[in-house]
């Protein structure tokens, strides 16, 4: 009997194929990893439904697939029965004589275990998994296996960047090129297309968060009182809120533009995306229904989905259905910046670096923390009056806390 493997529901309307697992008369186990794909920042394994042997794979490298895709066809028919059995024990025992013929030292005969972000590092480095030494269980390879391998290389006189990008004739050239991965090249792919298809612009102000950063560091201290393993809240949760009550206010920034760009669909829901830089990578992870959380949890939820981005563990659910972004540079720094908006989206916050300025209060000039905003919209739906007034409200939300409460 033959079976058809189709691509699972896993959330992303499409994705690409970016590794193939496996090789036609493989015998495939339940759960078995058949194929990565990469689609909307995440890459992951899609296991096996079936257990069975390989009779065609049906997708090639590059391909993009969607849900339902037929993926590969497996022959699980008599199984079990000795007939069958000879035949793919007979497959397998030429591969592996003709394997053997060709190298007598050869590791592996099938396919090579190993996470995404292993595969992802080898294709960087332009290393063949198939001829790294496993030390993980169940023969899987880890990072170290691939450390390994690129010092038994480099004793061959094979140089490798810092990027794991193979450099050839070091002592000759005096420049360095560097490969981009993939998910660098679909973050740089949709940038590019929001940049070209909206209209920006970028509105920029600086907001006294005096009062505001001393009642921070209040709450912190007598939090930490209380409970050693408290952490600590950051300016961003109470950002977050502020946003979402001028989105409650400004009902046009959290709406978009229809497929036919003659109407604005207006959102319900409130769901801010807050960019998170890993590695060089971007992440957007979503907290949804802001509107309907206080700051505390605002920040405890931040705090997870941070984590799971660091460690690679975001699923598409959690990046989807965002109807504003933040991205927050005030750790690194800088004044400010232009932030490109997320496709389907009108609009962008952007936070830099608080700095201490002096500020005339009427009578003297008084040391204040400034918090610096940079706000990019798309023009079409927003006129440069509302953009104003949208920033004026969250920087006046975020002088004076008190007024998050009326």
């Amino acid at each position: 009997m033959h079976i058809e493997v189709k691509m699972p529901d896993i959330g992303v309307d499409e994705v690409e194929i970016i590794e193939i697992l496996v090789k036609i008369h493989d015998e495939i186990k339940l759960d078995q990893a058949l194929v990565i794909v990469e689609g909307d920042k995440v890459s992951m394994e899609i296991p096996s439904p079936i257990c069975g042997f390989v009779k065609d794979i049906c997708v090639k490298v590059g391909q993009k697939v969607t849900t339902s895709s037929i993926i590969m066809i497996f022959d699980v028919n008599d199984i079990n029965s000795n007939t069958s059995e000879k035949k793919f024990e007979k497959i397998k025992l030429d591969k592996l004589k003709n394997k053997n013929s060709k190298k007598n030292n050869i590791k592996k005969h099938f396919f090579s275990h190993a996470t995404p972000v292993i595969r992802r590092l080898a294709r960087d480095l332009n290393i063949n998994l198939d001829n790294v030494i496993a030390s993980g269980p169940k023969n899987r390879i880890l990072k170290e296996d691939i450390e390994s391998y690129i010092k038994k290389s480099i004793t061959k006189k094979d140089l490798f960047c810092q990027n794991s990008t193979v450099i050839k004739n070091f002592n000759e050239t005096k420049s360095e090129e560097v490969l981009i991965n993939n998910l660098q090249r679909v973050i740089g792919k949709n940038l590019h297309k929001n940049w070209m298809n909206i209209p920006h612009v970028t509105q920029f102000d600086e907001v006294n968060i005096t009062i505001l950063e001393e009642f921070r560091q209040k709450y912190n201290f007598e939090e930490k009182q209380k409970n050693n393993t408290y952490l600590n809240i950051t300016i961003l949760p109470f950002v977050i809120k502020a946003v979402a009550h001028a989105l409650l206010k400004f009902r046009v920034f959290n709406s978009s533009l229809s497929t036919d760009k003659k109407s604005i669909i207006f959102k319900k829901y409130i769901n801010i995306g807050i960019a998170i830089d890993v590695k060089n990578s971007l992440f957007v992870p979503t907290l949804k229904n802001v509107d309907k959380k206080n700051i505390t949890n605002l920040s405890s939820e931040l705090s997870f989905l941070a984590e799971k981005a660091h460690n690679n563990k975001l699923n598409p659910s959690d990046m989807q259905n965002g109807t504003f972004t933040i991205s927050n540079l005030g750790g690194i720094g800088g004044t400010c910046f232009t932030p490109i908006i997320n496709s389907n989206e009108v609009a962008i916050l952007g936070i830099s670096k608080s700095i201490i300025k002096p500020l005339w209060d009427g009578k003297k000039f008084s040391p204040s923390l400034m918090l610096p905003l940079s706000l990019s919209y798309d023009h079409r739906v927003i006129n440069g009056a509302e953009a104003a007034r949208f920033i004026t409200f969250i920087g006046k939300l975020l002088s004076d806390i008190r007024f998050l409460i009326m």
